[in-house]
């Protein structure tokens, strides 16, 4: 089993202590600089540590006011397919503190949608692998998150209609088998009405002549070959709102 880095067991200890009360909500952490006379690492170490918490939604940092210990329950945010995988190679954690997720599927569809199939460089209602999930938090839904990849990824990733854990993160498996590394384009903001299914995923209730609108944050990942995955993150309606 590979041995933990420092940073990771010391952002680890504070996340701890946060999470039994020993920082609430509002208090500060210590500075860098007195970590590191404390003897707890290196600069780099500590710098290394708050990083991962403030990505993991415990902490915020701002020039001048220190490192403050927020409320990850009530802070509103939303972890984006981009953000997870940046969140995965910062803290080797792809889901936030108290989060989790439901509904895993892994299933052959044919591609109906125009925009997908033109992405992903194959004709209309031909194959695709079809993987989502229902990402929770605070007791409900908080985000929808699909992903149609091309067929071709099933060559090297046959466990890609397997719904299990894989030992590591597909983008990185499927790069030490194959020796392309995939790289996301730019993240594109998509405003559409909501699908019934999708009410149903975020047990959302309402009449069907109210008109309900969600926000789908798109990234595209490639290789050399081309695109291979279309990443779709469909957030809860009012729990987030593009800005420009």
């Amino acid at each position: 089993m590979p041995k933990v880095p420092k940073w990771r067991e010391l952002a680890d200890e504070f996340a701890r202590k946060i999470a039994e009360g020993d920082y609430p909500p509002g208090s500060k952490l210590p500075q860098v600089r007195e970590m590191v006379a404390q003897g707890l690492g290196s600069i780099t170490t500590v710098h290394r540590a708050v990083q991962a918490l403030e990505a993991e939604g415990l902490v915020r940092t701002a020039r001048g006011h220190g490192t403050t210990v927020v409320d990850p329950s009530n802070s509103g945010s939303l972890l984006t397919g981009a953000a997870r995988l940046d969140r995965l190679r910062r803290t080797g954690r792809p889901l936030a503190p108290g989060e989790d997720y439901t509904n895993s599927r892994a299933v052959l569809r044919s591609c109906a949608d125009p925009e997908v199939a033109g992405l992903l460089s194959i004709e209309l209602y031909d194959e695709i692998v079809l993987r989502s999930r229902s990402f929770v938090r605070g007791g409900s839904v908080n985000a929808l998150g699909l992903n149609y990849i091309h067929t071709r990824a099933l060559t090297d990733l046959p466990e890609l209609l397997d719904t299990t854990p894989m030992p590591k993160f597909r983008h990185q498996l499927y790069e030490e088998r194959t020796g392309r590394p995939l790289t996301a384009g730019p993240q594109m903001v998509i405003s559409r009405p909501i699908s019934n299914n999708e009410l149903d995923d975020f047990g959302i209730n309402i009449p069907e002549e109210v008109p309900v609108s969600v926000a789908v944050l798109r990234t595209v990942y490639s290789d050399e070959l081309g695109a291979l995955e279309v990443w779709d993150d469909i957030l809860r309606p009012g729990k987030w709102h593009p800005t420009g």
